[in-house]
């Protein structure tokens, strides 16, 4: 595989001459640097976000992309260049090929979405698309460069392709001449973090550089460790920017001798930063975009700081639609928010309205409930799936209290396999369901309005089904199952007259009766 960096040992005043000198902004704009005032309030420390998701790619690194083709020579360009990337370097060398006139040859996974594909070919992109991993693209790509006499542009280890990274922290550092603790840096093959280390270093020394990797892709963390780089067996792929086995030999000395501290950080964590980036400036990050505010709102938890001040670069924003759906469910847990419980009643009459009647009661503020599962067993227990807003590590204390009155409790909110599969597999057909009428409700987003479902139902109904997650909206969408005899149909109609919530009678639809209903 190519490796385009020098040699030669450049030191920071190097790499600042570089800096100072790169070529960028042919292409690239001087981004914002953003006061987050929510977030800034709520942790009681200046959070400043470098908001690199502006750019035309929605990504920083075009500056890098573009310096080091700038500085390529006019023979050079006239062949062309390649690259491999499934994702922002490659819109990156797409759209400085077309600036300075060059055929670019982009080498991406077969697995890539369409949509990036679609994103390098507008840009004037060559495809090519080859094997399922980076790996392979990459791969294949040397061979190309060879067969086909192209130059290779490194997405991270190259001098030309760091300094132009390295203009993300000039611009910082000219924005803000105040006060500045630190600046919190995704690391993915390590082109950003030195190229920003580069540049601190040379002109404020005082200014920590905090590097910042998912705890499922921390080569750059474990390489520092090891004191060589590591290649890492495999890489979670949430944030698949920063996904990278093995970092740059160029970028693992800069940051070996620069980088003061490092930090991890989880899916949780960073779906949570992603909302609190949307709440401050209504736009949305890619996950790999969000690390360095997960690892601001860490350090200030870990370090329990005050009156400090902290930049975070918004690394790039090309999130796939499709993820926000995942991203928004794990947002509430990764803030604790949300804490989500496996709860056992028993079988028997009154008991699900004591439980919410307890929820209800539960002591340091308004505990809703965002989630609620529940399936009939048999004759003597059901088991509950519970999701509750609260406060952050309040959950061991809930899960306490609601033992304390009976009902045996799970506190799932850490667990993986809870969160992410077994939520949405609550239910089941079961032979405990006679008389069994199924209806969707829509419910006003309002304290009482289950209790008053649960008051109004006659002594003799029983509930065998009850779905129920919170959407964010001013109202939920509810999915009951109901034991009413068939000579109480009257008394049936009178409690949804009385209850006044829109419904949908779903006892007859086929989807229920295939899945849900017994025999």
């Amino acid at each position: 595989m190519p490796n385009t960096s020098k040699t030669t040992k450049l030191s920071p005043a190097d790499y600042l001459t570089r800096i100072l000198n790169a070529k960028v902004y042919d292409v690239a704009k001087e981004t914002a640097l953003d006061v987050a005032e929510r977030l800034s309030a709520r942790l009681g420390n200046t959070v400043l976000l470098k908001r690199e998701d502006q750019q035309p790619v929605f990504s920083f690194k075009l500056r890098g992309a573009y310096n080091k083709m700038a500085h390529l020579s006019a023979q050079q360009l006239k062949r062309g260049v390649i690259c491999a990337s499934a994702g922002n370097h490659a819109q990156g060398v797409a759209l400085s090929a077309r600036k300075l006139g060059a055929k670019a040859f982009i080498v991406m996974p077969t697995t890539t979405p369409q949509v990036k594909v679609d994103a390098v070919r507008g840009l004037g992109g060559e495809v090519v698309l080859h094997g399922e991993s980076y790996s392979d693209a990459y791969t294949h790509a040397a061979e190309l460069e060879v067969k086909k006499g192209l130059t290779f542009v490194h997405p991270f280890d190259d001098p030309d392709v760091i300094a132009g990274q390295g203009t993300v922290a000039m611009e910082m550092l000219r924005q803000h001449q105040g006060p500045l603790d630190a600046v919190f840096v995704a690391i993915g093959g390590g082109g950003l973090i030195a190229g920003v280390a580069n540049y601190i270093k040379a002109v404020r020394p005082d200014v920590k550089v905090i590097g910042v990797q998912m705890n499922d892709s921390d080569a750059m963390i474990q390489s520092i460790e090891a004191g060589k780089r590591v290649t890492l067996a495999d890489v979670g792929l949430f944030s698949d920017g920063t996904a990278v086995k093995l970092v740059g030999a160029e970028t693992y000395r800069v940051a070996h001798d620069l980088v003061d501290a490092y930090m991890t950080v989880d899916t949780d964590a960073v779906c949570a930063a992603i909302k609190d980036i949307f709440t401050d400036t209504r736009s949305i990050v890619e996950p790999a975009g969000a690390l360095a505010v997960a690892a601001i709102k860490q350090y200030v938890a870990k370090n329990r700081v005050k009156g400090q001040t902290f930049g975070a670069i918004l690394c790039g924003a090309n999130m796939n639609f499709d993820r926000l759906r995942f991203v928004a469910e794990r947002a509430d847990v990764g803030e604790e928010r949300e804490a989500l419980f496996a709860v056992t009643m028993p079988e028997e009459r009154g008991s699900f309205r004591r439980f919410v009647g307890l929820v209800g009661d539960l002591p340091g503020g308004t505990h809703n409930v965002t989630e609620f599962n529940y399936r009939m067993k048999d004759g003597l227990q059901a088991h509950v799936f519970v999701g509750l807003s609260t406060q952050k590590g309040e959950s061991p204390k809930l899960a306490k209290l609601f033992r304390k009155h009976g009902f045996e409790t799970l506190d799932l909110t850490h667990d993986e396999l809870a969160k992410e599969h077994v939520r949405h597999m609550v239910g089941g057909p079961n032979g405990q369901t006679g008389d069994e009428r199924l209806l969707r409700f829509i419910f006003p987003e309002r304290p009482g309005a289950l209790l008053k479902f649960l008051t109004l139902m006659q002594p003799n109904w029983n509930i065998s089904l009850f779905h129920y997650r919170n959407q964010g909206a001013d109202y939920g969408r509810i999915l009951v199952g109901m034991q009413v005899p068939k000579g109480d149909s009257k008394g049936f109609k009178t409690f949804l007259t009385e209850l006044g919530y829109p419904y949908i009678d779903e006892t007859e639809n086929p989807v229920f009766q295939l899945f849900l209903k017994n025999g």
